[in-house]
């Protein structure tokens, strides 16, 4: 049995280590997607864990397979293709260690998954199945990742849900307000960020919570507000926990999947 199943990309985020004296970074190459990322967090804490989804068969590919198998994650649902290139994101980062995101990816290989290569005993081994955003942005992945949750919600899983915004994957930002929403409609448990509380409803985090609890039939959401901390609501209780003081940030990328795969 599995505890949690992932959908979603797995990608390489290249990193910026320092810049030249024109402003070009030397960057360096880490595992990452925000599906992968959220069950590498649960695999530290001993959950059973696989993911489904796909990878080229270049050496980005493989050593990304290799990295979630050394954490214990189950790869027998990633699907490798010599047809595409795995998804590449380089990551810049300002003074204050936020991140601005560009792609590699048209198409990367996340977004070419289709339904029919989807490996359906995950899903039927595994408790709860998760998906983000970023398998919605295009074609086939986005009738797949339809078809997958309602697999999954047919099934009677927990379905976790992270919106996980970037804006530069989109063509259209109307259309990326209403996948988002429509994620939302599908979750049982959602973390979502202020910036995206913002982005859908242009309310504040508290007003946020509240709107995803009472209008989408979320059970548990959690709102991430940065280095303020994490709003958290159910139908019973309600609170804020403050962000950690007095440190430096240095890199805040995969911060919210880590979270997410720690909460849940």
């Amino acid at each position: 049995m599995l505890d949690v199943v992932a959908w979603g990309e797995l990608l390489i985020d290249f990193t910026s280590q320092s810049a030249d004296e024109f402003g070009y970074p030397t960057m360096a190459a880490h595992p990452g997607g925000a599906p992968a990322n959220f069950l590498a967090a649960l695999a530290k804490f001993g959950a059973k864990t696989a993911l489904a989804g796909k990878v080229g068969t270049e050496a980005f590919g493989k050593l990304l397979v290799a990295t979630l198998q050394n954490l214990g994650v189950e790869t027998r649902g990633i699907v490798a293709s010599p047809n595409v290139f795995t998804t590449l994101a380089f990551v810049t980062l300002d003074e204050h260690g936020d991140r601005e995101f560009s792609f590699a990816r048209k198409p990367g290989a996340d977004s070419q998954i289709t339904f029919d290569e989807l490996d359906l005993s995950l899903v039927d081994e595994a408790k709860v199945f998760h998906f983000g955003t970023l398998s919605l942005t295009d074609e086939p992945a986005r009738s797949a990742t339809r078809q997958a949750a309602a697999y999954a919600k047919g099934h009677g899983k927990l379905i976790t849900y992270d919106p996980n915004l970037r804006k530069p994957l989109w063509k259209d930002l109307n259309d990326a307000r209403e996948q988002l929403l429509w994620g939302l409609k599908q979750a049982d448990v959602v973390k979502i960020s202020d910036e995206e509380v913002e982005f859908l409803f242009g309310v504040s985090p508290e007003e946020g919570a509240e709107l995803i609890l009472n209008e989408y039939g979320v059970k548990l959401v959690f709102v991430t507000c940065g280095a303020a901390g994490c709003i958290f609501q159910n139908r019973l209780a309600k609170g804020m926990v403050p962000g950690l003081s007095g440190l430096r940030v240095v890199d805040t990328t995969g911060a919210g999947d880590i979270f997410g795969g720690s909460a849940v």
